[in-house]
């Protein structure tokens, strides 16, 4: 999406990054509360500056749905001192690229410029952290926009109208079942008055994180946070995140998405799932793997058991993402080959699940596995934006540095056990929703 947050003396606290390696990792506070994180890489003369707010879609409040994306897109309108579209234009002119996106945790704004100019980086950022101006027309024309959006991403898509009704079962009460994007009905609404709130509540330095990676010292990232930030007074009325809390799930939920436009049918199952905790991470480690193990690639359980064996499957996967400040979900999904029904594909996925924590996990296979995240997480080094979006992601989601560095330790030191008791736990039918999608003949 625009497109998929008076200065004293401030301490800097250096932190060895021993599971990161190479990271060189520094964190301080300015003094009216803004958190600031300098990783140093001096192979290339550039800067990745984001600024990350802990606010995100599951922040709204209660029918404004989309009001934390659509202020995304009024960001790039003007502020005091820069004319609408002023902000993007002064960095492609100086060589850089800039962007923005809104999760349900937290909405970051970044920019990826030549070293020497991230004096000016921060400057055109605090200006708009503290200082921006809406017309009425910025929004009216504004809201056209992120409705056109909603258009070609959901309304134009049956898979992705699918999975919006399938998460919205998911979560009972909790809002992460409400689209980022928002409720169409809702998103139509949307005006001035109600982007002003949420910029005013939640965009205030000390609930924001700056995360600055590249070929700059922690100490020259301290002096200019100091001359363009420290300035701009902390939000006294800021409260602690509370949003509604998941009731138990007792029964298991299915729906069926028929449309004419299907070409492909599929059956997709999504589970409630722990997240990444501070300091507990072991649970989500072994989601990760389990993710890995059922289907992530050629070798993995499903596809072996589903397309290889079976051949029931042309395709059969798993995925999960710990990274989120409440509950997560688990993921399956699996495509049958055209002789097979929905409901048969679903029986040959629960009986490959069921042989699966039978049978245990294959040492050789999670050895393997071990082996290529600990080579990607190497890899990753190599971008700054990547290094970026995982200390930002992470610190508005609940978790810590240290939770960052320690993370790779966390995974290799999971075994095969851990992985089965995580799917005995993880993979309840009464913590589930199945979602069929099908076209309208093969729904009747």
């Amino acid at each position: 999406m625009r497109h998929w947050l008076l200065g004293a003396a401030v301490c800097l606290t250096p932190l060895t990054a021993q599971a990161e390696g190479s990271d060189q990792v520094t964190s301080f506070a300015l003094d009216n509360g803004m958190e600031v994180v300098v990783i140093e890489d001096y192979r290339a003369p550039v800067v990745e500056h984001m600024v990350w707010y802990r606010a995100g879609s599951a922040d709204e409040t209660r029918g404004v749905s989309g009001i934390a994306h659509f202020l995304e897109h009024l960001m790039f309108k003007g502020t005091e001192t820069l004319a609408p579209g002023e902000f993007s234009a002064t960095v492609a002119a100086n060589g850089g690229s800039d962007n923005a996106f809104t999760s349900y945790d937290k909405t970051a704004y970044h920019q990826r410029i030549a070293a020497d100019r991230l004096d000016l980086m921060m400057q055109m950022e605090a200006e708009r952290m503290h200082n921006l101006r809406l017309t009425e027309e910025d929004v009216r024309t504004e809201r056209e926009v992120i409705i056109e959006e909603r258009n070609q991403r959901v309304d134009n898509d049956p898979a992705a109208q699918m999975r919006e009704q399938l998460r919205a079962a998911q979560y009972l009460n909790h809002p992460y079942g409400t689209p980022i994007i928002g409720w169409r009905h809702e998103m139509e609404e949307l005006d001035r008055g109600d982007a002003l709130a949420f910029y005013q509540q939640f965009y205030a330095p000390n609930n924001a994180v700056l995360v600055v990676v590249g070929d700059v010292s922690p100490e020259e990232v301290k002096r200019l946070a100091q001359i363009h930030y420290e300035p701009i007074p902390a939000n006294p009325d800021l409260t602690p995140r509370a949003r509604p809390s998941e009731p138990p799930q007792l029964a298991e939920r299915r729906i069926v998405f028929a449309d004419p436009r299907v070409a492909q049918p599929y059956v997709m199952r999504s589970y409630l799932a722990p997240e990444r905790d501070p300091g507990n991470q072991t649970d989500a480690a072994a989601l990760t793997l389990l993710a890995e193990v059922l289907g992530g690639g050629q070798s993995s359980v499903l596809t072996r058991k589903l397309q290889f064996e079976s051949q029931q499957a042309v395709y059969a996967g798993a995925w999960y993402s710990g990274v989120s400040l409440d509950d997560s979900s688990f993921g399956l999904i699996i495509v049958p080959t055209p002789d097979q029904t929905l409901e048969q594909a679903e029986a040959a996925l629960d009986q490959a699940l069921a042989e699966f924590i039978s049978e245990g996990v294959d040492q050789a296979q999670l050895d393997r596995i071990k082996f290529q995240i600990k080579a990607s997480q190497i890899y990753a080094r190599d971008s700054a934006s990547g290094i970026a979006r995982r200390y930002g992601d992470a610190l508005t989601s609940g978790l810590t540095i240290k939770d960052v560095q320690d993370w790779p330790d966390v995974l290799q030191a999971v075994t095969g056990d851990d992985i089965i008791a995580a799917a005995q736990k993880v993979l309840d039918r009464r913590k589930s929703v199945t979602a069929y999608l099908t076209s309208q003949e093969s729904a009747q």
